[in-house]
């Protein structure tokens, strides 16, 4: 007779689930949805969780202050594909096909370098560079690697023998760096707060307010008195204008005035830079701090042209030497006007004298002797000359202004022989006018 088994019997144990691979690690892509050119900013805001302005703003000083900026955008436009291909425009390029997308990456790339070799001279301005992209560098790390912490297990098994929760509709996925603005009762009116955000952003806010299912003129009522966070932007505005001023008023009586400004303007723009991350990461970001970075930088990047030789003080000097013995070969005022009279000065026949006059920015007035031979050599980075002799009384100011000219004895002044010594003049002036004169 068959046995059956018995009807209590436990059924076979389900083989064990097959462990789940872990997830492969982000690579960075460019961002073909949320791009504005070429997608790199909007990359790298997805791959380290971010709002892209940060790394637009980043991008953008660093291209003004030695085209480090563009050098990167430039080749990460050029090697880094999209998110959704394979191939990179690089490679597109070196098989025949050529489009606009990879030639603005070439140009990008080789603006970049023509701007890093010309600012090679100015050491100030390139350190400037390296530590703001070594501090958006950290930046982006830091964020990326907050998000991939290493999850609690008991919080993962508890999570993982939890029944299936109900899921709403599926919508259209934001970026990871997208913060929803919090409001204590659930309701939300006017705009984001982005200066830029995901298409359709703008809609967020009210289409859960309508989804919340309370009465609407309850909604509205709660709406119209909810009041989010408020704003940094004018606590930023003034941190910088304070952090500006002081920098400035603590190495104004130490340094040059091309110094002192430059140190300055860079406190300023890192605290409208820490300003815009802060407000970044707290899912706001003011439009006018950005615009005023962008200005404060640019103010920086032209302060990097100032002649090294502007003073800080206003002041009035004459110089007058006794005699030919009294003559120094080199007479420097910083800012101001600097007065240098030589008409007492009698250089001896067949000898040659020379000087040397330089005034950071103001007004060089020169004085010659009657009876000598001058060999006149200005140079003046912005402004006018008038040499003696000039029938124009127009005040002419132009960038680069040189002039070499040879004067010749006054007739009837000391040593007026066209066979006398010669006197030799270099006159420097950075900023203002250069005024050369016979004396009466």
């Amino acid at each position: 007779m068959t046995e059956h088994a018995p009807h209590d019997a436990e059924p076979a144990a389900a083989p064990a689930a097959a462990p789940q691979p872990p997830d492969p690690p982000r690579r960075f892509r460019r961002d073909r949805r949320h791009k504005s050119l070429g997608g790199v900013c909007a990359g790298l805001g997805r791959h380290c969780d971010m709002d892209p302005v940060i790394f637009r703003i980043g991008l953008a000083v660093l291209a003004v202050t030695g085209g480090l900026g563009l050098i990167f955008y430039g080749f990460a436009w050029l090697f880094v594909p999209y998110d959704d291909e394979d191939e990179n425009d690089f490679r597109k390029l070196l098989t025949g096909r050529v489009d606009g997308p990879g030639l603005a990456a070439i140009i990008t790339a080789l603006v970049g370098c023509g701007v890093f070799l010309s600012m090679l001279n100015n050491g100030g301005a390139l350190t400037f560079a390296a530590v703001l992209a070594l501090l958006l560098a950290g930046t982006g790390y830091w964020s990326r690697a907050r998000g991939t912490a290493d999850p609690d297990p008991v919080t993962a098994q508890a999570a993982a023998d939890a029944p299936p929760e109900a899921q709403a509709p599926p919508v259209s996925p934001a970026p990871s760096w997208w913060r929803d603005p919090i409001v204590k009762d659930g309701t939300y009116v006017g705009g984001t707060g982005y200066f830029w955000g995901p298409a359709g952003s703008e809609d967020a806010g009210p289409a859960r307010a309508a989804r919340s299912g309370a009465d609407a003129g309850r909604r509205v009522g709660r709406a119209a008195r909810a009041r989010g966070p408020r704003g940094i932007g004018g606590r930023t505005f003034l941190g910088a204008l304070v952090a500006g001023t002081a920098a400035t008023g603590a190495s104004w009586d130490s340094r040059t005035f091309g110094d002192s400004v430059q140190t300055g303007l860079a406190c300023a723009l890192g605290v409208f830079g820490l300003g815009i991350a802060v407000s970044a990461f707290r899912g706001r970001t003011g439009v006018g701090s950005i615009v005023l970075a962008v200005i404060t930088a640019g103010l920086l990047t032209a302060s990097a042209a100032l002649p090294a030789s502007i003073g800080t003080d206003w002041v009035r000097t004459r110089w007058a030497p006794a005699d030919a013995a009294a003559l120094r070969p080199h007479y420097e005022l910083g800012s101001g006007v600097g007065t240098l009279d030589l008409s007492r000065v009698d250089v001896a026949k067949g000898a040659t004298l020379a000087t040397h006059l330089e005034v950071g920015a103001g007004r060089a007035k020169i004085v010659l002797p009657r009876g000598e031979t001058v060999r006149l050599r200005v140079e003046v980075g912005v402004g006018d000359v008038r040499v003696t002799g000039d029938e124009s009384k127009d005040v002419d100011v132009r960038p680069d202004v040189e002039r070499d000219v040879t004067l010749k004895p006054v007739a009837g002044g000391a040593g007026g022989s066209s066979s006398g010594g010669v006197l030799e003049l270099h006159v420097e002036v950075g900023l203002g006018q250069a005024e050369v004169s016979r004396a009466a």
